[in-house]
């Protein structure tokens, strides 16, 4: 076998990727599977399939396992609304009660408990960039810092199976108050969720349809969508949630799953599955300037605004972000239009390039692009929640460390 690089990397610093996340994760019992796909100018450099996709009943991962993806939904949704900027339907510095009347007396916390609210008016309204950056004043149920966040929990606002939909969402947060002031802090937040009602409203179609017609195939993406079908039922992962003794706990049963069916809350925050074959396909799309393979989708300015700092004062997520939910630390990476964004590599302590924009799920499903040395990296797994392991941070080391041959100038 050569031991010639493969698109840059060493070949055997590759395959110790495998051997850390079988010893460290899978074999231990601390994950139940994991797939991490290594892409160097469009070209697969390395894929590790490791564990079982269904432990219950002893089904192996395979290329092809359709995952729960989560948040990672949230760059689709960015990019949809992208498009319909490009065409002139909405501008990022529109209020956003132009386009959501019901949200035009949004207030400002100031005191109370669910029901009982005090509110004053916020500094300024609520723009659309300040619901692709999560700098809306708006919140997430599990956030646990706050009255509102307690309010969201009590009306299970993020529920994607429940009887809510995306019209009944915009109607309960319309009742509700913003937790700070738009565009004076990050909060990772419902925001996108309400980037998928605009989207949807915009077009005149549910968001579903949207992102089939501008995104899904175009790119032909052909395992992704907001449940599983029936010919992907063999595929669909189980997802576990990690124990306190370190082991894993079922969380949701591959067979009797609610992504089996189509959900009444079309959620642009979290609500798809996919296939980290599918995911590639997007990546490269968006690390290839808006296009790929004669599709285009967004237009290479566009993403040049995407995957730029927009965070206030071009500060970092540790000075804005008051956010509780990940193992993540984000010294040097601030937040573009959908992604979180690396402007200063040194801080991160990580082996990473400048402009590199990313994001993860809840389930610890992770990617990342690096505009520089052209890579792609998309790992997938099950399991809740995603500060149960740091293997996010570890892959960054890892795959880099695989890296001999820089990218020519």
């Amino acid at each position: 076998m050569s031991s010639a690089p493969i698109h840059g990397f060493s070949r055997e610093r590759l395959k110790r990727i495998d051997r850390f996340l079988q010893d460290r994760y899978v074999g231990s019992g601390r994950m139940p599977c994991a797939q991490l796909l290594v892409a160097r100018g469009g070209e697969v450099a390395h894929q590790s399939v490791l564990g079982q996709q269904d432990p219950e009943r002893g089904v192996a991962l395979a290329e092809d396992t359709v995952f729960r993806i989560y948040s990672m939904t949230k760059p689709v949704t960015s990019v949809a609304l992208m498009s319909l900027v490009e065409e002139g339907l909405i501008a990022l510095d529109d209020p956003v009660a132009r386009h959501i009347p019901e949200w035009a007396g949004l207030g400002l916390f100031q005191a109370g408990v669910p029901g009982g609210f005090l509110t004053v008016p916020p500094e300024r309204p609520m723009q659309v960039v300040d619901l692709l950056r999560h700098t809306s004043g708006l919140t997430y149920s599990f956030q646990y810092r706050s009255n509102v966040d307690a309010a969201y929990r009590q009306l299970n606002l993020e529920g994607f199976h429940g009887e809510r939909d995306l019209q009944g969402m915009i109607e309960t947060l319309a009742r509700l108050p913003l937790e700070f002031s738009p565009g004076s802090a990050w909060n990772y937040s419902v925001s996108t969720d309400v980037v998928g009602y605009l989207v949807q409203k915009l077009a005149g179609k549910p968001l579903d349809q949207v992102f089939q017609e501008r995104i899904f195939a175009p790119l032909k993406m052909v395992d992704t969508g907001f449940f599983v079908r029936e010919d992907q039922l063999p595929r669909f992962a189980a997802c576990y949630e990690a124990t306190p003794q370190g082991g894993l706990k079922l969380q949701d049963d591959a067979r009797t799953s609610p992504f089996l069916a189509p959900p009444k809350l079309l959620s642009g925050g979290g609500g798809l599955v996919s296939t980290a074959a599918d995911y590639l396909r997007f990546t490269r799309m968006l690390l290839n300037g808006g296009e790929l393979d004669g599709a285009r989708i967004l237009a290479p300015r566009t993403l040049k605004l995407m995957t730029a700092n927009h965070l206030p004062g071009g500060g970092d997520l540790t000075r804005h972000s008051r956010s509780l939910f990940s193992e993540s630390t984000y010294a040097g990476v601030g937040f573009g239009l959908g992604f979180a964004v690396v402007f200063d590599p040194l801080q991160t302590l990580l082996p990473s390039s400048p402009g590199e924009f990313y994001w993860g799920g809840m389930a610890s499903t992770a990617f990342w692009c690096d505009p520089v040395e052209d890579i792609i990296a998309i790992f997938m797994t099950q399991l809740l929640p995603s500060s149960a392991t740091t293997v996010r941070r570890e892959l960054r080391t890892l795959v880099y460390s695989a890296l001999l041959e820089p990218r020519a100038a």
